[in-house]
């Protein structure tokens, strides 16, 4: 299978989800992709608390809404 038919193939059993099914995919991605963030930030800053480290997130995840309202607004 190609890469292209992996992702057609992916499209289709998302289509065939329901919405509420869709909606916990696209948050447990989000939780993944900040559990990611979270852990690329500890790797740059090793000393930082948990604390830290969730401003550090909250503050590039309010930086990327922010780009996504400018290309939005465009």
């Amino acid at each position: 299978m190609t890469p292209f038919d992996s992702q057609i193939a992916q499209i289709e059993k998302y289509r065939r989800m329901s919405g509420n099914e869709r909606l916990l995919v696209g948050l447990r991605l989000h939780e993944l992709s900040c559990e990611i963030a979270r852990e690329r930030i500890r790797a740059m800053l090793p000393d930082a608390t948990d604390e830290h480290i969730a401003e550090e997130l909250g503050r590039r995840l309010k930086l990327a809404y922010q780009i996504g309202e400018r290309a939005v607004a465009r």
